[in-house]
């Protein structure tokens, strides 16, 4: 008897490995924000040891905080492994599980080698930037196979689609959200917070002015605002499916606490502290997007996770 056949997961229990797996694409942007924020980008000047050839030479905080940092990585990539060798224990096994924990361990992987280059060009912000954007582009594969994780997808499963033009809407939001990302990464980029410290190497900041980039920031953040607050008047009057509702609420309210923050660390001269909560911002409005798009499609939940409600 082979090893897969006499050890199996029920849909249950990977729904577990598939929220470790969600969790952990959260945790790779909040550390790396705290790296960068607290200026230790250049804590560890080479990769992937800190010093040199040795992984102890400056132990300062800043080396610490880098190094600290590296292993979470190391970590993660381990995880990613293991959660996508027990898509293969799953039964019923669904490959589209299995592709999905496989886009993971892709994407850390190319986190972690991307990370080197930054080291290696001094905190390139350009690079620092798509690193960011690499990362949330994680967080969205993580929300999605943690939903499918829950829900029946492929051949013979229910696709209900909730209101075509609210899913069509769904589909268009991401133009305005991509937009919204990527100007914000162009802000930090060009503002006071390069990840490097006092003493080291001053590393470089994109070729604009830091209140230029706030500027176009602020106009996409207000579009972007004004048009999940058009969703949910919509889906409001409209008298829409109520998980779309929540869906809908819920992007509403994140996205306002995102303003408020981004609006507030620009008039108080951008602390570190309020940086990390509007890292955290964005990262909780990427999950909101993905999941108001998920929600847009009813599907049967697995038979030993069901509950209450049969489908979402």
């Amino acid at each position: 008897m082979s090893f897969v056949s006499r050890v199996q997961l029920r849909p249950a229990q990977y729904r577990w490995f598939a929220l470790v797996a969600f969790v952990s694409m959260i945790l790779i942007i909040l550390t790396g924000a705290a790296v960068r924020l607290t200026g230790s980008g250049l804590g560890c000047p080479d990769w992937p040891t800190c010093f040199k050839h040795s992984y102890s030479a400056t132990w300062t905080i800043h080396s610490k905080i880098e190094f600290a940092n590296r292993l979470v990585t190391i970590v993660l990539v381990v995880a990613t492994v293991v959660i996508f060798l027990s898509s293969f224990l799953r039964r019923p096994y669904r490959r589209d599980l299995s592709w999905l924990a496989g886009l993971l361990i892709l994407g850390v992987v190319l986190d972690a080698v991307l990370g080197a280059y930054v080291v290696y060009s001094k905190l390139n912000p350009w690079l620092v930037s798509l690193h960011l954007l690499l990362s949330l582009a994680m967080v969205v594969v993580g929300a999605i196979l943690y939903h499918r994780s829950k829900y029946l997808y492929g051949p013979g499963a229910r696709v209900d689609v909730r209101d075509r033009h609210f899913l069509a809407l769904a589909r268009l939001l991401w133009i305005p959200f991509v937009v919204l990302l990527v100007t914000g990464t162009m802000t930090t980029g060009s503002g006071p917070h390069a990840g490097g410290s006092q003493g080291q190497l001053e590393a470089r900041r994109l070729p604009f002015a830091f209140s230029s980039a706030a500027w176009v920031h602020s106009v996409a953040a207000t579009l972007f605002v004004g048009l999940v607050l058009g969703l949910l008047l919509t889906i409001w009057r409209t008298a829409a499916p109520r998980p779309l509702q929540l869906g809908v609420r819920r992007l509403v309210i994140i996205t306002l606490v995102q303003g408020i923050i981004g609006v507030t660390q620009y008039l108080t001269h951008v602390p570190a502290l309020l940086v990390e909560l509007h890292v955290a911002g964005a990262t909780s409005l990427t999950i909101g997007v993905t999941q108001f798009h998920l929600r847009q499609s009813a599907h049967d939940r697995e038979p030993s996770i069901a509950r209450r409600t049969p489908s979402a």
